[in-house]
């Protein structure tokens, strides 16, 4: 039986609190947050999310709604209620988060100057680049009026050595992929984006119905037939001699296996978050050598900022890749908190990106490694809370894992070193198609950023991408072919997406959003255009650079 409430604590957490007051506690440092119409303070568990602390820090001042129901179990939300402080009244207009540069007022109560009519947000909007507001130019451009921005803009990102000379051009670059999105996808008055956010919940409703969240368990009992099948012809090409063969099927069972921890790391098999977490870490681990920790922590923020090139680290590979024109600028990294310089080698690099790009692709998961490898030895994981034991756990699976594939296989069960080599090499390179696979669907979309007004729903379709492929290629793509309904819905498990799309195509329709579905192939050639864009970008800005040296000047 639950315990009783403290005399007055209901209360306090059905209160009424204005929006200066909730301005006031974020300007105290505080990470509130609207749930549901319920004031939340996270800082009690901040520490403990073990989805980390950035997920959270990018929702602060913000109506989290349908970022937290989409990530989060009808357990998981529940316990949120403990966090209550207070509730709101009406619609909510968003602030920008600290973390994306929002600044906020202290609340003093006994100032009258300080009511909440002065609270009232800028007109700006979260872009740095406009020198006009975003929702003056949407009125000029398609007759719309568009709610206020919450708080002052970020500064234009870093600046120092690395900052490029031309930030003219890349704010102009900017301003054009605003204005193409604004025209392309619904308005952002708040009738439309409540209509949106209205039909995208009842959509919800309309798959729970449907029992699309129910987990076929048949199908991963076939899935556990092709892993094993993979792993015998492995272990049996190799004690046949046939190293490089036995590679390739090894490789290949790691790609299969990815698809498994993905759901796993969704709690889309049992939902149960210590059960699927521990399927998750145990294939990834102890079979894989990588860490499904640092990759809920990474992945948590890509869900929540899709495509935002100084916020998403799934799209931060500076000085490898840049998709989007705004790393050439050098922009801070809010997740790595370090400044992706635009340096030598990124200016050499990027020009050849879209040539180097399936060579990258061939090496990604040695990437992989030092990633998991940087989160565990860091302090980002909780020490306390329900995943507190996980790290541990995942440090001994990596031990596991370099002992059997490291030492037991490579070393010990190949001769020589020319064909243990290869077969490292061999091994990694099978799974490649799993890297394209995973940037496929965001690296050509969209990174503008359109304010704090867009709606969750319309933001994850506007920055995501499908493939289009037929049924029987779906054990290829492990359901990752189906990226802008994951996005839309993270927690269905993936034999379920195919028949949710027609349901998100009907939505699509019905709000006037634009689906976007490419095949494989007319999606790596969007790929590939979108990187050779931004390498064409960079030899212009070295030409300019170039320019300015001839001439004598020099640049600021």
């Amino acid at each position: 039986m639950a315990k009783p409430l403290r005399p007055g604590l209901s209360d306090r957490k059905q209160r009424i609190l204005s929006r200066r007051e909730i301005e006031g506690l974020i300007a105290d440092g505080r990470h509130v947050f609207i749930f549901e119409g319920r004031v939340l303070k996270a800082d009690a568990w901040l520490m403990f999310h073990p989805g980390g602390q950035e997920s959270i820090k990018h929702m602060v001042g913000r109506d989290a709604t349908d970022e937290i129901l989409a990530l989060h179990s009808a357990e998981a939300c529940q316990r949120m209620h403990a966090y209550q402080i207070g509730r709101v009244e009406g619609r909510w207009v968003n602030f920008l988060p600290p973390i994306q540069g929002g600044h906020f007022r202290p609340y003093d109560p006994n100032d009258t100057s300080e009511s909440d009519h002065s609270s009232q947000p800028s007109t700006r909007e979260s872009s740095p680049v406009f020198d006009e507001p975003i929702g003056e130019t949407r009125r000029r451009q398609r007759q719309a009026s568009v709610s206020t921005a919450s708080s002052s803009p970020p500064p234009t990102p870093s600046g120092g050595k690395d900052a490029n000379p031309h930030p003219s051009f890349l704010d102009a670059r900017t301003k054009e992929e605003i204005v193409f999105d604004l025209d392309k996808y619904p308005s952002l008055d708040a009738d439309t984006q409540d209509f949106i956010v209205q039909k995208y919940r009842e959509l919800n409703d309309r798959i729970r119905a449907e029992g699309l969240y129910n987990c076929n368990y048949w199908a991963y009992f076939q899935e556990s037939i092709r892993y094993s099948l993979l792993a015998a012809l492995s272990y049996t090409f190799l004690r046949l001699g046939w190293y490089w063969t036995s590679a390739f099927f090894m490789g290949f069972m790691w790609q299969q296996l990815v698809f498994t921890v993905h759901d796993a790391g969704h709690m889309g098999i049992t939902h149960n978050f210590q059960v699927d977490s521990t399927i998750g870490m145990t294939i990834a681990s102890y079979i894989g050598g990588l860490s499904l920790c640092w990759w809920k922590h990474n992945h948590n923020v890509h869900h929540i900022v899709t495509n935002a090139p100084e916020h998403d680290p799934d799209i931060q590979h500076m000085p490898f890749f840049a998709i989007s024109h705004r790393l050439l600028g050098s922009l801070r990294s809010t997740y790595y908190n370090r400044v992706m310089a635009y340096d030598p080698v990124a200016q050499v690099v990027l020009k050849y990106q879209h040539y180097m790009y399936y060579i990258f692709m061939l090496f990604g998961r040695f990437n992989l490694y030092v990633l998991s490898w940087s989160y565990l030895l860091s302090k980002k994981a909780p020490k306390r809370g329900p995943a507190w034991w996980h790290t541990y756990y995942e440090f001994v699976g990596q031990a596991f894992f370099w002992y059997w594939y490291g030492y037991c296989l490579v070393y010990c069960s190949i001769p020589d070193w020319s064909n243990r080599i290869m077969f490292i090499i061999i091994s990694h390179m099978a799974q490649s198609p799993l890297h394209v696979q995973i940037t496929l669907s965001h690296f050509a979309m969209s990174t503008a950023d359109l304010g704090i007004h867009e709606s969750f729903a319309q933001k994850m379709l506007r920055t995501t991408m499908d493939v289009d492929c037929p049924t029987w290629l779906d054990f290829f793509h492990g359901g990752l072919q189906f990226q802008a309904i994951h996005h839309l819905y993270p927690r269905i498990p993936r034999h379920n997406l195919r028949r949710t799309q027609e349901l998100v195509i009907e939505f699509c329709r019905e709000v006037d959003i634009p689906y976007a579905m490419f095949t494989f192939t007319d999606g790596n050639k969007e790929v590939i255009s979108r990187l050779g864009d931004i390498a064409k970008q960079a030899r212009m800005l070295e030409a300019c650079r170039k320019k300015l040296a001839t001439d004598g000047l020099h640049a600021h």
